[in-house]
């Protein structure tokens, strides 16, 4: 029985980080078609405000605590930059790169907060993560040549960068709190941060609901059903339960994803220098998870 449990528990963190994976690949694929009926800030404001509902009816039944003035400073910047600035510029961003190589672009922010965690969070950086890390970052910068190989402005790599590093930022902020607090607590404070932040854009937002397309109302409430309320749920949950560094490392399985869904619902496929980073990507999470050997098993061996 403690056998079964202590499997259970290594399993379920990681079945949520890749729960997360797959919605967020769908998310660089919504992004895209919600774009056509809404702007970059309007977007974001409208998929923020509908994780805020869903996730605040929800946390309203359960018991919740007081977060200290160093969490709710911590929880303010995650949903500052995660939230909120992390999806305006990945909305942006959007608009001129298709989704796909967006996908692959914001795949440096695994470096970074590999980087963060050891320099805030004291976690120990194995020659697996280091190795990994080299391997991904190669192919995010072979990913970044095809982008501007096939004339996508530099503005759409700027973009995706930012995203990346709010996001990176907000991960190292948020993984702190979740010590204490849960995980749906944790997520719908930093989504309403977020909404709060896009509020200058509400007026936009109206306006372009009632010209919006169903399809693009659609896309809307599926970004903020599931690659939002779901999504960053199920990711603070594994957060919680294991190091940044291995965690967000699961994040690389999103470009494969997102090519195969960007190709059957949007027809957009990245050129192969693009895919061939996408693979270097990859190799680079699956070293990047692997265990060092104990020093002991070598010996015996």
């Amino acid at each position: 029985m403690t056998a079964k449990n202590t499997s259970f528990e290594t399993w379920l963190p990681l079945a949520a980080a890749l729960v997360s994976v797959v919605l967020w690949a769908g998310a660089f694929v919504g992004i895209r078609a919600a774009g056509r009926s809404f702007s970059p800030g309007a977007l974001a404001l409208g998929r923020l405000t509908i994780g805020s509902v869903l996730l605040g009816a929800i946390a309203a039944m359960r018991p919740s605590v007081r977060p200290t003035r160093r969490e709710l400073l911590l929880l303010v910047l995650a949903g500052l930059l995660w939230f909120g600035v992390y999806n305006i510029a990945l909305n942006g961003a959007e608009r001129q790169v298709d989704a796909g190589t967006a996908a692959m672009l914001v795949l440096i922010a695994p470096i970074i907060v590999v980087a963060l965690a050891a320099v805030f969070l004291k976690e120990r950086t194995t020659p697996n993560l280091l190795l990994g890390g080299v391997l991904a970052f190669a192919g995010v910068v072979l990913i970044g040549v095809a982008t501007t190989s096939h004339h996508a402005p530099l503005a759409g790599v700027i973009l995706c960068i930012v995203a990346a590093a709010s996001s990176a930022v907000g991960v190292v902020a948020e993984k702190p709190v979740l010590n204490r607090i849960s995980a749906l607590q944790v997520t719908w404070t930093c989504c309403t941060v977020g909404a709060i932040i896009c509020l200058p854009f509400a007026p936009l937002l109206v306006r372009e609901l009632k010209a919006a397309s169903a399809s693009g109302i659609g896309w809307l409430l599926f970004l903020g059903i599931f690659p939002t309320s779901i999504a960053f749920t199920t990711w603070a949950y594994a957060l919680a339960r294991g190091t940044a560094g291995r965690v967000v490392a699961t994040a690389y399985l999103v470009p494969p994803i997102t090519i195969v869904l960007s190709w059957l619902i949007l027809g957009e496929v990245p050129g192969a220098i693009a895919v061939f980073g996408g693979a270097l990507c990859l190799v680079g999470v699956y070293i990047a998870r692997r265990e060092p050997a104990p020093l002991a098993a070598t010996r015996s061996r």
